[in-house]
């Protein structure tokens, strides 16, 4: 490698720690808790090349979320098409696990949209991504007394599960704040919400539908999960 390809190579390098490390004290503190000082510090740089790269900390912000929103692109599209019943129902421990990996978005994301405009439109546009996307798959495979949902309660039922999906690490964090955020705690964070997600579609469900997904159901038992296999945590 030549001399000027290490040099163009190296801002490159250095903006993506930056993400890296920022990303990590975000969801560890919360983002108004870390001042850009503070992560400059957790890099052992100085502030000046930090701020050469990312101005501000709002620039660092949507830099975040553009990768949060490649992600989330990445996640809707590998659960294939939407009449896909094993894909749309790992799709559900995806967007929790994607969440989780910017559990920072999610936490204080009433705080953030105060202060960022850009992150407002943004957000929007991440929550009807998701919407049409669980809508679809509603329209596709669940039902009521063996007839399709309408439109309208397609809607309704794909509303309440980003509703979930939204504000399930908020719940989290609520009853239990000084462990339900930390690094150890991912598995179960996303398990035990993509089985509330389960509860909310598992009635709309046909017995074809549940046989394949679950095995040998019974009544008293809740809405089981297929083997899962969720990327790991990135933080």
């Amino acid at each position: 490698m030549t001399t000027p390809d290490r040099a163009k190579k190296a801002p490159r390098r250095t903006a993506e720690r930056i993400l890296d490390h920022s990303l990590a004290l975000f969801n560890r503190y919360g983002e108004p808790n870390v001042s850009t000082n503070a992560i400059s510090a957790d890099l052992h740089i100085s502030p000046g090349n930090l701020y050469y790269h990312y101005p501000a900390k709002e620039v660092l912000v949507n830099a975040l979320v553009s990768r949060y929103e490649q992600a989330l692109a990445e996640a809707l599209a590998a659960a294939g098409p939407t009449d896909d019943a094993e894909g749309a129902w790992n799709l559900v421990p995806g967007l929790l696990r994607l969440a989780w990996d910017y559990r920072f978005l999610f936490r204080d994301l009433n705080d953030l949209l105060t202060r960022n405009r850009q992150l407002e439109t943004r957000c929007q546009a991440a929550l009807a991504l998701q919407q049409a996307a669980i809508r679809e798959r509603v329209l596709r495979l669940c039902v009521i007394d063996g007839e399709p949902l309408s439109a309208e309660e397609a809607s309704a039922l794909s509303v309440s599960v980003v509703v979930l999906l939204t504000y399930w690490l908020s719940y989290e964090y609520v009853r239990d704040p000084r462990r339900a955020l930390e690094p150890d705690n991912a598995d179960a964070a996303v398990r035990h919400g993509t089985r509330q997600v389960m509860a909310l579609l598992w009635p709309y469900l046909g017995a074809a539908l549940r046989r394949q997904l679950r095995p040998g159901p019974t009544p008293d038992r809740g809405p089981a999960m297929p083997a899962l296999q969720p990327p790991a945590s990135a933080v």
